[in-house]
C-alpha cells in the first residue's frame, strides 16, 4: 500500500489560496459586465466609474439603502448606464455611416412594451433627445403615453399592434398635432380602417407596413419571424395592399417598411439574411412606386447575459458596432446596386437599451436542503448492516481515480438501504447513517469533477443533486419571472466575500409556495451550470446577492403569485463623489396587492373583527388580545409584502 503524503499547513495554504481574480472568472463578470462591473480590493462588487466618478461599492449602497428604512428585495436602477447605452447605440450607426459612407438618417426607437415605468420612460425621451431617440407603441395605453412623452418633433412613433378605430383615430389626431407618428399596417384589414378614418379627419397619414420574412432570428423567440409569424403580410398580401392603396389614391402616405424576426437574436448570420431579404423588398416596393424613406429593422440586437460571446440563446457572437455595421452595410449595398436614395435606419433593440441598467438584490436569508458540509462521518459498529458496512466501505476507497465507479456503487447502496427501510429490515437511524455517507460521498465527488474539463454522462446531475438550497426574499415569479418561464439565464453572483473562496454549491429558492420558485440554471462561460457557488451564511450579517442585466421585460411581466407585489426600486446616478440616490419608489403593500384581486382592506379589517369578537364571546381570546391581533393586522396590511430580517 501506497502511503499518503500528508500536507504541511503552507502546502494547505497554497491549494486554498483565493484571490478577486479566481472570484471574477467564477461567476463571469469581466465577461458579462460589459465594463461596467468589477470586484473591488474588499471583495465587494462595485459599479465601474468614468472619468472623475469613483467607483460605487454596491454592498455599501445597499447598505446605505437600508440606513434609509428600506429593505430587500430591491430593483436598483443605474441613470448612467441607460444613458451611456442610448449614446453607444447612436454612436455606432454613426461609426458605421462613416464606414459605408451612408447618406440616411438613423432613428432608434424605444419599445415601451419593454419596460413600461414611467421614470425609465421619462429618462429615455430626455437622453435620446439629442440623439432623436423615438418611441414604438404596442397598445392603445402605450400609445397615450408616447403621445404625451414624446416632444421631439425629430423623433418618431411607431404604431404597431392590433387597433381598433380609437388607436387609429387617436394616432391621426397626433399627426395632426405635429407627431412624427407612422402607422404601420401589420395585417390587410387594417388598410381600409386606416384610410376611411383618415378621410373623415381631413389627416393625411405616415403609414408603414410590416413583412413577414422567410428569414428568421435564432433563439427563444425566432417564432416571431417566419410564414407562420403572429404579424405582417406575405408577400402577396403585400402586393395587394400596395395596389389598394394605389387604386385609393394613398399609396404616396406609404414611407416605412418594416421587419421584426424576434427578440434577443443571438446570430449575427441570421441578422444578415433577414438583412438581405428585406432589403430587397425595400428595392422593389420602390419599384412598385411607393415613396419609401425608412426601413425599420425591428429589435433584436442581443444582450451577451452569460459573456460567452457565442451563438448560445443567452449570449450573443457579435457586438453593438459589429450589429450596426451590418445592417448599415447591407442595406447600402442593395441600395447603391438599385440606385435608391439611402433610407432613414429605425432600429426597436429595447432589450440592448435597458437590460444592464437595472439589477436585483435579494438576500440569503436560510440555506436548507441538503448541506454535506454539516455531516459529520457516521459512526459503524462491528455488527452494522450489510448495506451500512458497503458504503462506509465505498467511502474509505474513495480517490480522485476512482470515484466515478464509488458514486455508482454509493447510487446502489442508497437505492437498497431504501429498498430494506421499505420492507422494515432497516432501521431509521441505519438509514439515516446510509444517506450521510451518501452525501458525503457525492461532496468529495463534486470536487473531484470540479477539476475535470468535461463531466462523465453518468456524474450528470450530481452537483445539483449534492447542492444546498438558499432560500432568498424575493419572488421569481415577480421579478425574475422569464427565467421561470423560458429558462432565461441572468448573471447572479453574490455582493460580498469575494476575497473569500465560495464553498457552498447552492440553488436558490424564493418564498413563494411554488415548487419552481427556484433558480437553478445560472451562466458560465462553457455550459449551464446547474449550481452556484456561494458562502456559508453567517447570523450575524445580510448576504446579498445580485442578480444583473434585469432592465428589460422583467419588471412588467412580473405576476403577484401569492401575492407578493412589486419591489422597492432605488435610482442611482453618479457624480464626482460617488452616487447620489435620486428617488426611491417603495414597494407595493399588502393593502395594495389585496386591492389588485378586489379584496379591500377595511373590509378585510371588518371580517377580522367580526371573527375576533366570536372568539372572546366563546371565550378563547381575551379583549387585550383581540387588540393585539388587529394591532398587528394593520400594521401588516400596511406593510410590504416580503419578509422582513428577523
Amino acid at each position: 500500500m501506497v502511503k499518503r503524503q500528508r500536507l504541511t499547513k503552507k502546502k494547505k495554504d497554497a491549494l486554498e489560496r483565493w484571490s478577486i481574480d479566481d472570484a471574477s472568472e467564477l461567476y463571469g463578470i469581466s465577461h458579462w459586465g460589459q465594463n461596467l462591473f468589477t470586484i473591488n480590493d474588499d471583495g465587494h462588487v462595485a459599479l465601474l466609474g468614468s472619468g472623475n466618478t469613483p467607483d460605487i461599492d454596491l454592498k455599501e449602497l445597499i447598505t446605505e439603502i437600508r440606513a434609509r428604512g428600506l429593505n430587500t428585495p430591491v430593483v436598483i436602477r443605474f441613470t448612467d448606464i441607460l444613458k451611456a447605452r442610448l449614446k453607444e447605440i447612436s454612436n455606432a450607426f454613426t461609426a458605421a455611416f462613416r464606414e459605408h459612407s451612408y447618406n440616411g438618417d438613423y432613428l432608434g426607437v424605444y419599445p415601451i412594451k419593454v419596460n413600461q415605468h414611467r421614470h425609465i420612460l421619462e429618462d429615455i425621451v430626455e437622453f435620446g433627445h439629442e440623439f432623436n431617440f423615438g418611441l414604438e407603441a404596442g397598445s392603445k395605453p402605450e400609445l397615450l403615453l408616447a403621445i404625451a412623452y414624446q416632444n421631439n418633433p425629430d423623433a418618431i412613433i411607431t404604431c404597431n399592434g392590433f387597433k381598433d378605430r380609437e388607436y387609429i383615430e387617436a394616432a391621426l389626431r397626433a399627426r395632426q398635432c405635429g407627431h412624427n407618428i407612422f402607422i404601420i399596417i401589420e395585417r390587410p384589414d387594417e388598410i381600409n380602417s386606416i384610410i376611411e378614418i383618415a378621410r373623415s379627419l381631413d389627416v393625411q397619414p405616415q403609414l408603414g407596413i410590416r413583412m413577414k420574412l422567410a428569414s428568421k432570428g435564432k433563439g427563444l423567440w425566432e417564432g416571431s419571424g417566419g410564414a407562420n409569424s403572429k404579424f405582417g403580410l406575405t408577400t402577396s398580401q403585400m402586393v395587394e395592399a400596395i395596389r389598394t392603396l394605389k387604386r385609393r389614391k394613398m399609396l404616396p402616405c406609404l414611407q416605412l417598411l418594416h421587419y421584426h424576426i424576434g427578440s434577443q437574436i443571438t446570430d449575427i448570420q441570421r441578422i444578415k439574411s433577414a438583412l438581405r431579404e428585406a432589403t430587397a423588398f425595400y428595392a422593389e416596393i420602390i419599384a412598385l412606386g411607393a415613396p419609401l424613406a425608412y426601413i425599420d429593422v425591428g429589435g433584436g440586437l442581443a444582450v451577451d447575459y452569460d459573456g460567452s460571446h457565442t451563438n448560445f440563446t443567452s449570449s450573443s457572437n457579435y457586438g453593438i458596432l459589429e450589429y450596426a455595421s451590418d445592417v448599415v452595410g447591407s442595406i447600402t449595398s442593395i441600395c447603391d446596386e438599385e440606385n435608391i436614395k439611402h433610407p432613414a435606419i429605425i432600429t426597436e433593440c429595447g432589450r440592448a437599451m435597458t437590460a444592464h441598467h437595472s439589477m436585483l438584490v435579494v438576500e440569503a436569508v436560510a440555506s436548507g436542503g441538503i448541506d454535506s458540509r454539516s455531516i459529520r462521518v457516521p459512526k459503524v459498529p462491528a455488527k452494522a448492516p450489510e448495506v451500512l458496512q458497503r458504503i462506509k466501505d465505498s467511502y474509505e476507497w474513495l480517490s480522485p481515480k476512482n470515484f466515478q465507479e464509488v458514486y455508482n456503487d454509493a447510487v446502489e447502496s442508497r437505492k437498497e438501504a431504501m429498498t430494506l427501510f421499505n420492507f422494515r429490515h432497516l432501521s431509521l437511524i441505519d438509514r439515516a447513517k446510509v444517506e450521510d455517507f451518501f452525501w458525503i460521498i457525492c461532496r468529495r465527488i463534486v470536487k473531484y469533477a470540479q477539476k475535470l474539463d468535461y463531466t462523465p454522462e453518468d456524474l450528470d446531475g450530481i452537483t445539483a443533486l449534492a447542492s444546498t438550497l438558499y432560500y432568498c426574499n424575493f419572488s421569481i415569479f415577480q421579478s425574475v419571472p422569464d427565467h421561470w418561464a423560458i429558462k432565461q439565464l441572468f448573471p447572479i453572483m453574490p455582493l460580498q466575500r469575494l476575497n473569500e473562496k465560495p464553498e457552498v454549491e447552492a440553488v436558490l429558492a424564493d418564498i413563494t409556495c411554488d415548487s419552481d420558485g427556484v433558480i437553478d440554471q445560472f451562466v458560465d462561460l462553457r455550459d449551464v451550470k446547474e449550481t452556484i457557488a456561494l458562502h456559508p451564511l453567517k447570523s450575524n450579517e445580510n448576504y446579498d446577492i445580485g442578480i444583473f442585466l434585469v432592465g428589460a421585460y422583467q419588471a412588467i411581466l412580473g405576476d403577484l403569485h401569492n401575492l407578493f407585489g412589486d419591489t422597492t426600486v432605488v435610482h442611482v446616478s453618479t457624480n464626482d463623489k460617488g452616487y447620489i440616490i435620486d428617488r426611491t419608489i417603495e414597494g407595493d403593500k399588502i393593502k395594495d396587492v389585496l386591492g389588485y384581486v378586489e379584496f379591500n382592506s377595511e373590509d378585510v379589517l371588518i371580517m377580522l373583527r367580526e371573527q375576533l369578537e366570536k372568539a372572546i364571546a366563546n371565550e378563547k381570546i381575551t379583549s387585550e388580545e383581540s387588540a393585539e391581533f388587529m394591532r398587528l393586522s394593520e400594521s401588516m396590511l400596511d406593510g410590504h409584502t416580503y419578509l422582513n430580517r428577523i
